[in-house]
């Protein structure tokens, strides 16, 4: 294979960290009825040594994927992140909102609606430009954050939220990796990014979704304002333009953690292979001890998950899921079928594994059933990690 081109800044140097072999397309559910065999792809991640973005190799994929139900904690998040952005004086009253959002759901429009803001057409500048997971998709990542900068107006904020990069490495989140997602951002590789289209990151917020995601603010160079009417954080650099200390600290703990080193990244790699032989000896657990397993969330992530374990649904029976347009459809690369969530009252599961941890308080609340029979929500990475299965599993469960 050629060396590729950074998406971001064109370099052709850069280091394979993570290679997940030939994997079906993430975003694509085929029918129950359909027999396969699904066509595969490559799935890697490369890690440019010129900008440190990490980011899909390669993605002959075309996205086909099933709108699926917008979690709760997403929902959550959203309107915390809202409220400290407002709280940081950076949604001023009658402002002009443009936003890029991701196409597996959620919006901020109508939280910045309530808050006295106005959305502008496609194409015109705005005082607000808000990304919330989107820019990840864009193969051409240089154009895309190009894009986005242009639209912020004089004196106007653009506003990134990502998945961390730091979180992905920290926690084990390899299958973070999918097709359909061509970046996986370091504070630092944005700060890079950032400078090119002449913008600087002035402050940042932390939340607990997926593990750690961060929203970051950013200005136009020549937008800093200092004084008695900035509306910006009082904590920035000695010119009163630059970075704050919570984005300072954010790039120091970058360094620490080493995301921007091939070396440390290549621990992905390592976890891909521990998680998936684990999940397998779990399951084949729970099958010799006459527990019956469903999982819940036919999400993206589980699908490498599932094929590098070599799940079907002799281990697995089916994946509920509450949108109603997987339902009836399998998961990628497996014969296991996705239902409805009716059948965890109808097949009352000893366990249910969950294979997206943000989702564990709503489901929960949602389906008392599976823990009033005696059932047990157990997270996937937890019952991965295992590795003996049996009752140690079931006791890491919710």
């Amino acid at each position: 294979m050629s060396e590729p081109t950074c998406r971001a800044c064109r370099g052709r140097s850069g280091v394979v960290v993570l290679d997940l072999g030939p994997q079906p397309a993430c975003d694509y559910f085929p029918r129950l009825d359909d027999p396969g065999p699904d066509p595969q792809y490559p799935l890697a991640m490369w890690l440019c040594s010129g900008c440190g973005l990490a980011q899909l190799v390669a993605d002959p994929t075309v996205p086909a994927e099933p709108r699926g139900a917008e979690p709760a904690a997403l929902v959550l998040q959203a309107q915390d992140a809202v409220r400290k952005v407002a709280e940081a004086g950076l949604l001023p009253d009658g402002a002009r909102v443009a936003e890029y959002g991701s196409p597996h759901g959620g919006s901020w429009l109508g939280l910045l609606r309530d808050r006295g803001l106005r959305s502008v057409p496609d194409g015109d500048q705005a005082d607000v430009v808000v990304d919330c997971f989107g820019l990840m998709h864009a193969p051409d990542q240089r154009a895309a954050l190009a894009e986005r900068a242009a639209r912020v107006a004089p004196g106007g904020v653009l506003l990134l939220q990502y998945h961390s990069l730091d979180t992905i490495v920290s926690c084990g989140q390899w299958n973070a990796l999918r097709h359909g997602h061509y970046a996986y951002y370091s504070a630092t590789a944005l700060a890079a990014m950032l400078a090119v289209s002449g913008f600087s990151a002035r402050t940042a917020w932390r939340f607990e979704l997926y593990g750690g995601t961060i929203l970051l603010s950013a200005q136009r160079d020549a937008d800093g304002r200092t004084g008695p009417d900035d509306t910006g954080p009082d904590d920035t650099g000695p010119d009163g333009t630059g970075p704050d200390d919570v984005v300072r600290s954010l790039l120091a703990q970058e360094v620490t953690s080493g995301v921007g080193d091939w070396r440390v990244l290549q621990c992905l790699q390592r976890e891909s292979q521990a998680q998936a032989g684990g999940l397998r000896a779990w399951l084949v657990a729970q099958r010799a001890a006459g527990r019956t397993v469903l999982g819940y969330g036919a999400a993206s992530r589980a699908v490498a998950l599932l094929r590098l374990a070599a799940v079907d649904r002799t281990l697995l029976p089916a994946v509920v899921d509450a949108s109603p347009a997987k339902q009836g459809l399998r998961m990628p690369g497996t014969d296991i079928p996705i239902v409805a969530p009716d059948q965890l009252a109808r097949r009352r599961p000893d366990v249910v594994l969950l294979f997206v941890a943000d989702l564990q308080a709503e489901v929960r609340a949602a389906f008392p059933d599976v823990e009033a029979s005696g059932g047990r929500w157990v997270d996937a990475q937890l019952a991965s990690s295992s590795h003996a299965g049996g009752s140690a599993g079931l006791e890491q469960g919710a």
